[in-house]
């Protein structure tokens, strides 16, 4: 019984991926990586006018330097040290093309995480602390400029809000509101498409709250109708960069499986991040 399932089910995407590739085929070669879709925030992911995108996954954080002062965790002072940050985090996100140049986005998460002080820390920090619920509540709206031709590329702009909640909670909890302000590019190549995006930040708790926002260089490539791949750098300012990778596997018309690794460049960034999750398309109106 078994074996007849999975031969069903390999008659199936047989039957599926040809119509799919005969779709790719007849988009202009420097859409072949991408599509029609929209920017999302989520790397090497689009969205069409009308279609719901729902992305249930699960993130991992491993960080053995992260940067701290034991003021924010109940100690005295403003040193710079280095503590251990453990992180589980499930995270859900929305996406939604209200036009073909209109794109909206939301994440909600809950996150278990734990810190331990660093072992030169001689300022009143807890040891450890561990907590977990609610991690970030943040939205997204992106705006496409232009659109891709064999002579120009792609341009578009967004903004991202994160919401302030349990706001005393370092582990959990987000100061204040977070904005952010960006715009990017698309250009499809012969070698597949390059990817570049930046954005300056406004942190209303901050003593200097306008900053460099994140910043991304990225390359995108679909290998055949089922994989596509994405490497990259993001940075947040100009002191974090991490190297994101990620492997695309479309598994129906309707569900994508993303594996998702990002590996910090600079001291300032996680160490070590993996993410796994099933992305869900649900037709077009």
């Amino acid at each position: 019984m078994r074996s007849a399932s999975r031969f069903l089910g390999a008659v199936m995407l047989l039957a599926v991926f040809p119509i799919v590739a005969a779709a790719a085929d007849e988009l202009p070669s420097y859409l072949r990586d991408r599509g029609t879709g929209i920017r999302t925030s989520m790397f090497s992911t689009f969205v069409e006018r009308g279609q719901l995108l729902v992305y249930p996954f699960y993130e991992y954080y491993y960080d053995n330097n992260l940067q701290y002062s034991p003021e924010e965790y109940g100690g005295v002072g403003v040193q710079d040290l280095e503590g251990k940050y453990r992180g589980n985090e499930g995270i859900l996100f929305l996406g939604y093309g209200i036009t073909d140049r209109l794109a909206i986005e939301t994440e909600m998460a809950y996150l278990s995480a734990s810190f331990e002080k660093d072992p030169a820390d001689t300022y009143g920090t807890p040891a450890r602390v561990e907590d977990s619920g609610i991690g970030d509540i943040e939205g997204q709206i992106t705006y496409r400029i232009l659109t891709e031709t064999e002579k120009r590329p792609e341009l578009y702009t967004f903004m991202e809000a994160v919401v302030p909640h349990d706001k005393t909670n370092p582990i959990l909890g987000t100061e204040d509101w977070e904005l952010k302000f960006g715009a990017g590019g698309f250009r499809g190549l012969d070698f597949g498409t390059l990817w570049l995006s930046v954005s300056a930040e406004y942190v209303s708790a901050s003593e200097t709250p306008w900053d460099l926002g994140e910043w991304e260089i990225g390359y995108i490539r679909r290998i055949n109708p089922a994989w596509r791949v994405y490497g990259g750098i993001e940075g947040q300012a100009t002191d974090e960069a991490a190297l994101i990778t990620e492997v695309q596997r479309k598994l129906a018309p309707y569900a994508t499986l993303k594996l998702n690794l990002g590996i910090g460049l600079t001291s300032n960034s996680t160490d070590f991040a993996p993410e796994v999750g099933v992305m869900f398309a649900f037709p077009r109106k």
